[in-house]
């Protein structure tokens, strides 16, 4: 299937490692120019490197000057059709050892983050009638979980952000959608569960561990980085310009099962 992103260009931030990278080299695949953002342009260079294409730009978008020296990248290059904010971080804790601090912190990097550079982008989009504004969520903002109270919290306002947005550009060629994947397999979480289920006597290999760490999931399976990458760039294309306000869960059925 042609996507139909020769001739965009795409911003994806966090694209300097992990998901954001893979979600970066799927959109060069499909045509599209692709802007790489690290917090250092190092990191963003190094990914470009190992993609084999983009173009590094840098910022620290957790506030308001870093993302307004990356805006100021973005503007010296043209025009932003696709915003995908898949930079987001979650942090350790409980409800009695987070501080308000460590709550200010998740809020910057989950939803402020993404929130300034929508204000920043979102009236080019509007003018030349098209855009793409893609979040990236989780699950845990629809069924979070005790630990981590301030990370979900903070998603759950991503998402709420995202349907207010959906609604504030109706009608006008831009859509807002919030990609929430469950657990992915990444080498840390493999490297993870592979050390508890030896312990458990699951087995050796991944490919005998894995069944047991995605019991509950319908597909007996974890979700792959590269499965988020391709939802994503189906709805950064014009493809998807029936798709608008929507959370979009990639879990493998997780929670489906459950509601």
């Amino acid at each position: 299937m042609d996507l139909q992103l020769s001739g965009k260009t795409a911003l994806v931030t966090g694209s300097h490692r992990g998901t954001g990278a893979i979600i970066a080299a799927r959109l060069i695949e499909e045509g599209a120019r692709v802007l790489v953002h690290g917090f250092t342009q190092a990191e963003a260079e190094h990914s470009c490197a190992t993609i084999g294409a983009g173009i590094a730009l840098h910022g620290d978008i957790t506030t308001e000057f870093g993302t307004a020296t990356l805006l100021a990248s973005c503007a010296a290059i043209g025009s932003i059709d696709i915003l995908v904010n898949n930079y987001g971080t979650a942090a350790a804790g409980h409800w009695l050892d987070t501080d308000e601090a460590a709550w200010l912190d998740m809020y910057q990097k989950n939803v402020l983050s993404a929130q300034r550079l929508i204000r920043g982008l979102l009236p080019s989009m509007r003018s030349r009638g098209w855009g793409r504004v893609i979040n990236l969520g989780t699950v845990g903002s629809t069924r979070p979980a005790a630990r981590m109270p301030h990370y979900y919290a903070a998603k759950g306002a991503l998402a709420t952000l995202t349907v207010s947005l959906a609604q504030e550009v109706g009608g006008s060629g831009i859509t807002v959608n919030l990609v929430s994947p469950g657990l992915i397999h990444t080498a840390e979480v493999e490297a993870s569960y592979l050390a508890q289920g030896r312990r458990k006597g699951w087995g050796e290999t991944w490919a005998e561990i894995e069944p047991h760490v995605a019991a509950d999931i319908p597909i007996r399976r974890i979700v792959r980085r590269d499965e988020v990458a391709d939802l994503v760039a189906f709805l950064a294309s014009p493809r998807a310009g029936a798709i608008h306000g929507q959370n979009i869960r990639i879990d493998g059925g997780a929670l489906g099962i459950l509601t």
